[in-house]
């Protein structure tokens, strides 16, 4: 009688919360999670290859980067020219320094 009432409930749950993730995804309560200082064993060693790409430097005497640098993917918009899908306004009616560093 209980397997027959929790089957009712899955299907029920499934049936009003259908993006409710299934009891099975989820980690069990004695897991430990791989973001806790405990878990941090040979899975967070493997993390620093999810991308499965090796960036190559723009100048090859350039230390490569530690884990605490930002790394660009893309090339910075021109913030010169005013480009409303990204939100840029542009400098139109004053000097535009495009080689500034922003500080």
């Amino acid at each position: 009688a209980d397997r027959m009432l929790n089957d009712h409930m899955v299907d029920h749950l499934n049936k009003h919360h259908p993006n409710m993730p299934s009891a099975n995804s989820l980690p069990s309560p004695n897991s430990i999670s791989r973001n806790s200082a405990r878990g941090r064993g040979r899975q967070g060693k493997k993390n620093n290859r999810r991308y499965h790409f090796q960036l190559k430097p723009h100048n090859p005497d350039h230390k490569p980067p530690g884990p605490k640098d930002i790394v660009y993917l893309e090339p910075s918009p021109n913030f010169c020219e005013k480009n409303l899908r990204l939100g840029i306004q542009g400098t139109h009616g004053r000097q535009c320094n495009d080689t500034s560093i922003g500080v």
